[in-house]
């Protein structure tokens, strides 16, 4: 691994490299905070990717493709004369001490489940900080991972569940109410239970230690896999899948199933 200076220098070079993409570079000099917004999106969603593939060499390359994008962002904040890459990094350290009193002050905090406790309290004392403590959660979150946070930051606060067994009573209580409004065929009904039953899932999934976002994309990818081999199988006898019975593919199916033991 390299050493503190090489680490410095490293990023010294990205910086300049980055200095002179803005000035002679006819893209980059015209993009804006607004124009790279997408392509942030899509850079985090390929590092989570990565992430989920366990591959490193695609880690770091994403890493390094989010890190371009701080530092373009910090670029265009130092053009209008509001804040630079130092900024930057002089607030997250600033943000690290202050939320880690127990590390950096004479706070004590010897377990995760201390420090996750305090967390959300400390926060509330920032300077400029959240004013509740669900202010933390970004708007545009997903609607699954915005649940998750949602629920996690409300348990930090105190409101959670004693038992978290208790939890699968709201979720048959969830499901019946989803059940009554299915009867009634209220579409708008239908849709409030479904989120409610939902977000009671999900809330499940949180206090059984299981993320519930990895574990959908985990089905989603198994899914395609099983879907595809059965696809493909089909293609070889020359079928498609519109004119395939059901019952055959069901049999192609749970072969891709038997194929994953």
């Amino acid at each position: 691994m390299h050493t503190k200076e090489e680490k410095m220098k490293a990023f010294g070079r990205l910086l300049d490299i980055m200095d002179e993409l803005r000035e002679k570079c006819p893209w980059d000099h015209v993009q804006t905070n607004e124009s790279l917004r997408a392509n942030t999106i899509e850079e985090t969603y390929e590092l989570c990717d990565a992430i989920l593939d366990d591959d490193s060499e695609s880690i770091k390359k994403e890493l390094g493709d989010l890190l371009l994008h701080i530092v373009f962002y910090s670029k265009i904040g130092e053009e209008k004369q509001e804040f630079d890459v130092a900024d930057v990094c002089n607030t997250i350290c600033e943000k690290l001490i202050f939320r880690h009193p127990h590390v950096f002050g004479e706070t004590e905090a010897k377990t995760a489940k201390v420090v996750e406790k305090n967390w959300e309290m400390i926060k509330l004392k920032e300077k400029g900080g959240n004013k509740t403590v669900l202010d933390g959660v970004p708007v545009s979150l997903p609607s699954m991972v915005k649940a998750y946070r949602i629920q996690d930051k409300a348990r930090n606060a105190g409101f959670d569940w004693n038992e978290r067994a208790d939890v699968w009573d709201k979720v048959k209580e969830e499901l019946g109410e989803l059940k009554v409004e299915i009867d009634h065929m209220d579409v708008n009904k239908m849709e409030g239970e479904f989120g409610d039953l939902l977000f009671s899932i999900i809330n499940a999934a949180r206090l059984y230690k299981v993320n519930p976002d990895n574990a959908l994309e985990r089905t989603n990818r198994k899914f395609t896999t099983r879907f595809n081999y059965m696809e493909q199988m089909l293609k070889k006898q020359g079928k498609n899948l519109r004119d395939t019975p059901l019952e055959e593919m069901e049999f192609y199916w749970q072969e891709a199933k038997q194929l994953e033991k």
